[in-house]
């Protein structure tokens, strides 16, 4: 048994065949899912679909990326649907210093208050950093008393110590599965396990065998056989140690 700790099942990609989904995800051993948000019209549906399916557990944030759809408000939302929701994390929040447009003064504005609420509540956070792994490390570090993870991380070795020392675990799914993404592939390989999280990504970041197609949580099994390989560990170890890191993580009942 497995655990996707960051897949957007609630995402339209998914409305035609959402259950079948899910079925094929229990059917290889993925058990349970993290489902984080990515703005506030998205946490209703997230929600609902949280309380209608077993072992999918909410995430309530506000991406980076989709700064144009957040106003100072939301922030506010965001504060009583914690105290009221009792989500699993803070999420999905960060920076993305790759996607031109993209406001970084604004950006770290709803970034801090994310980390300040996750902090209040004694919540996880869940971090989206592109080209801003070294930001991230600051602003845990200066709020302090933060957990979390990074997920589908693409920093260096040394950025992943300070993360881990921190408190933060690393999130890794389809990239890992590229042969060319070495300076990956060598972290996987030799990282500490108890700082590992498996992620699909879902609908994005197919794995190397997927490309090009819509990505969902029954990929995770070749996540893992790739981890396997690279630690030269037993498929089962790699799932064993990572659904426990995300029920130490975020909480959750024992799959």
């Amino acid at each position: 048994m497995s655990i996707d700790s960051h897949c957007h099942l609630d995402v339209d990609a998914f409305d035609a065949d959402r259950d079948a989904v899910l079925a094929r995800a229990r059917a290889v051993g993925v058990r349970a899912q993290i489902v984080p948000a990515i703005t506030m019209a998205s946490w209703p549906g997230i929600r609902a679909l949280c309380q209608r399916e077993a072992g999918l557990f909410p995430a309530f944030g506000l991406h980076p990326m989709y700064l144009a759809a957040h106003e100072p408000e939301h922030l506010h939302e965001l504060e009583r649907w914690l105290e009221r929701e009792k989500p699993v994390a803070v999420g999905e929040c960060g920076l993305d210093f790759f996607v031109d447009g993209l406001d970084p003064d604004l950006q770290r504005r709803y970034f801090t208050r994310q980390l300040e609420l996750a902090k209040a509540f004694g919540l996880p956070v869940i971090v989206h950093a592109r080209r801003a792994v070294e930001e991230v490390i600051a602003s845990v570090r200066r709020i302090g008393g933060l957990r979390g993870v990074v997920h589908s991380y693409s920093g260096s070795a040394e950025q992943a110590r300070q993360l881990w020392n921190l408190g933060f675990m690393l999130g890794f799914g389809g990239p890992v599965t590229y042969p060319r993404a070495q300076r990956l592939r060598r972290l996987v390989a030799s990282m500490p396990i108890e700082h590992l999280l498996l992620e699909t990504d879902a609908p994005d970041q197919p794995d190397a065998d997927w490309r090009g197609q819509r990505n969902e949580p029954a990929r995770l099994p070749r996540i893992i056989d790739t981890m396997a390989e690279l630690r030269n560990a037993p498929a089962q170890a790699i799932a064993d140690a990572t659904r426990a890191n995300a029920e130490r993580l975020f909480k959750l009942p024992p799959t």
